[in-house]
Parts: structure tokens; sequence; C-alpha cells
């Protein structure tokens, strides 16, 4: 059962609040009319389905499944799927306007989408997430599609469920559609570099900030807050730039090493530690909420959302931070990293890699040409060097800080794409 629900924007304060607030203050600064402003207030559609999957035991259990698609006025829908017992409407219609935000900064011909489904996918058996995926792709066969809505791995899924996804679609479909869905396995037609892109672009717009700022590189240090796909391979990608990786952690333990923690012994620890760091002997540990606040030239958060508040910004030492997660420091903490003169690299922008090599994926899916591993890379890096120097242009002309600056630059295509498309 599918239902079209309008956004509730006025009953409580949510993520997509925040993602409203940065938006007008954008649009504010960048002078966009109103009317236009207007549009991208409200999604252009929103699905909740309801999908009873049968369960091992063999009991029925009914799971909710949502997908939101926020804009298309540069090009189909994109945005990952998230497998999770928090998500709700309001969050995935927030990171649908994120994902429209941060695929017109990488200046890839996408819109913005973001789907999931609330379960708890660590306490379902292998069988259960796959008739759950397949129940969830049957019940989106009018949404997805490769020139539609453009589904990608989030939170609790991988290239397995892009896998049974796209199997799905295809049965459904009578023909093979791998351009539908990115973050594939490779040998289904995923791409080379996908699996550490949203960490490289995390390292590429680290070190183009620290070249704005002064800061040499190879004598720089840093604190990485998650150790997941994109905190591990932020932290591998920066310590084979010389900089020095002082601390990690994720959600079961925090480590300091003065000296620089070897990140390949900590990412094949985890490996053989059921993917957790507790346990890892190659640093101090410390508690896990100072990792934020070490005397560090960088921290990249690369875990979940709000870790930097109103309450520990003020306690922050580092003079960079690059987000690495989505949503990772509150709007009341802006201001106070504003004023204290903290360059931030907001997550529209810094981990912008993983939809960029995303649309790589899509673009050889379509070619039936597939791409070298550094043919990937070099695009990849050229295409985020040039998204970063496009927003710190704009946070200089504006006078603004780095994330109203990221806002700017999307604005600026959504702007044109809207007028020159028309209004209705």
């Amino acid at each position: 059962m599918e239902s079209t629900t309008k956004p509730d924007t006025t009953t409580h304060q949510s993520m997509f609040h925040a993602v409203l607030a940065r938006l007008d203050k954008a649009a504010e600064l960048f002078g966009i009319k109103p009317e236009i402003a207007e549009i991208l207030r409200h999604p252009k559609k929103e699905v909740k389905v309801s999908l009873p999957v049968k369960m091992d035991d063999g009991s029925i259990k009914v799971f909710e499944g949502f997908r939101t698609i926020h804009s298309t006025h540069l090009g189909p829908s994109k945005g990952g799927i998230r497998y999770a017992m928090d998500v709700n409407d309001d969050e995935v219609r927030a990171l649908a306007a994120w994902m429209t935000i941060k695929c017109a900064i990488a200046n890839i011909p996408y819109g913005g989408g973001k789907g999931g489904v609330k379960c708890d996918p660590r306490k379902m058996s292998e069988g259960e997430l796959e008739r759950m995926t397949r129940a969830y792709t049957r019940s989106m066969a009018d949404i997805f599609g490769e020139n539609k809505d453009v589904p990608a791995p989030d939170m609790g899924t991988g290239k397995r469920e892009m896998a049974w996804l796209l199997d799905e679609f295809n049965r459904i479909k009578g023909e093979d559609c791998p351009g539908v869905v990115t973050g594939k396995p490779i040998t289904l037609g995923g791409s080379k570099g996908r699996e550490a892109a949203t960490g490289r672009g995390v390292m590429v717009a680290a070190l183009a900030a620290m070249k704005k700022m002064g800061i040499n590189h190879k004598t720089a240090t840093a604190a990485v807050q998650g150790f997941g796909n994109v905190g591990s391979n932020a932290a591998r990608l920066l310590a084979s730039k010389s900089i020095k990786i002082q601390a990690i952690s994720d959600h079961t333990a925090a480590y300091f090493n003065e000296n620089g923690i070897d990140i390949d012994a900590a990412i094949k620890f985890a490996a053989s530690n059921g993917n957790i760091l507790k346990g890892f002997t190659g640093g101090e540990e410390i508690d896990k909420n100072s990792i934020l606040t070490l005397n560090v030239d960088l921290i990249v958060p690369a875990a979940i959302q709000g870790v930097i508040t109103e309450a520990n910004a003020k306690d922050i030492k580092a003079k960079l931070i690059v987000e690495g997660a989505n949503g990772p420091t509150e709007a009341e903490a802006d201001e106070i990293l504003n004023n204290k003169g903290i360059i931030v690299v907001p997550d529209v922008l810094a981990n912008g890699g993983g939809v960029t090599v995303s649309y790589f994926e899509w673009v050889q899916n379509k070619y039936g040409h597939y791409w070298t591993e550094e043919e990937v890379n070099a695009k990849h890096d050229t295409s985020m060097a040039q998204a970063f120097e496009n927003c710190w242009y704009n946070s200089q002309q504006y006078k603004t800080s780095m994330r109203i600056g990221a806002y700017i630059t999307a604005l600026k295509r959504l702007d044109k794409a809207i007028r020159y498309k028309g209004q209705f």
C-alpha cells in the first residue's frame, strides 16, 4: 500500500528543519527568488509502504518502508537506502534534500532522493533481509528507474542488498537494468574505487582546505571519529598523505597515540574483531567523547549525526573540521565554530565522493564500458577538487561559512535549472 504524504515542517524541530534553516540562509545571501526557494522547501514525492515479510520462524512481520524524491530538476533522483530502527519520514525527507544539495555541488546530473526500511538488520537472518529487500524493491518498482530514481547503499545496507535489489528489479522489468542501482558488486556492473570513494573525498577536501589555510599536511595531526567504511578509508588515505592520525574511535572505544596510530593495523584488527575497535592495542584507550576536543589540526567526524553540539563546540581545538558523516554538526554549534575561526568543510561537500563515483558507475553501466581504478580515482579527485574550489569561492564572495558557501554553490545550479524548466 502506497501513500503520498505532505511534509510536516511546523510541529517539531527536526532534521528537515535543519536543512531548511541552512537553505533559507543561503537563499537570502544569494538573493534567490522566493518562489524558487519555496519549490526547494518541499519534496517532489514521498512514498510510504508496508512490507509483509515471512520470517524464518514462519511468522509474518510487517516492516515500514520509505522513499522520498526531493528534486529531479537536474536529473533523476539519487540517494541511498538505509536499514535502521530510527528510519522515519522526517529523516528520509532531510537526507533526500541533502542529496539534492550534494549532487548540485558535485556538478553531476542528479536530483536528490533517499529511502529506508525501519528494521534492525543485525537481528535478521540473511534470508529475512533478502526477502525484505525484494519486497521493498517490488513496492518501489514504479519509483525506481535508471532515468527516474537511482538508489544506492547507506547505513545497514551494502553491495549484497544492492545485488538483490537489481535482481528483483530485473525480474519485474524482464530485462537487465544495471543502471537502476549503484554500489553493486563489481561483477554485476559495480565500479572500481566505489568502496573507498567517500573516504577518498574526505581526504581530497582536507588537503584542499589545508592548502587554503596554510597548514603543511606533512606535519599535520588528525583525529577520526568513526571507523566504518568512511572513517577507516578517510584515516587510511589521510595517513598515506603523511598526516599523522593520532586518534581513532568507533561506538565501542577510542584510542590515542601521540606518535600516530598504524591505520593499516587498526583496519586489520577491526576486520578480525567483528568490525569493532574494542581491544585494539595500538594506542592508549581514551574517553570516546574526548576525541572531538583533542589538540589536533584536523578532526573528521565520520560516525553519526549531531555529535558536534552547542555544549562541546566551545572546547574544540582543531583548526579544521571535515565532515565525513551526514549532519554531524548541529545548527547551534555552527555559529560557535565560525566565531572561533574554525573552518568546517560541510558534509554536503566533504562526503560527496561517494555519489560522485556512484555517478561514474551509472555512466559506465550506460556505456557498457568500464574504467580502471586509477581512472576512477583520477576523475574523482578532479571532480572533488573543483567542487571544493567552487564552494570556497562562494564562501569568500558572500563572506560566509563554507557550509553556506556550499549551499549557495548548489542553489546557483538549482536556480538555473528550475527557471529554465519553468515553474508551475
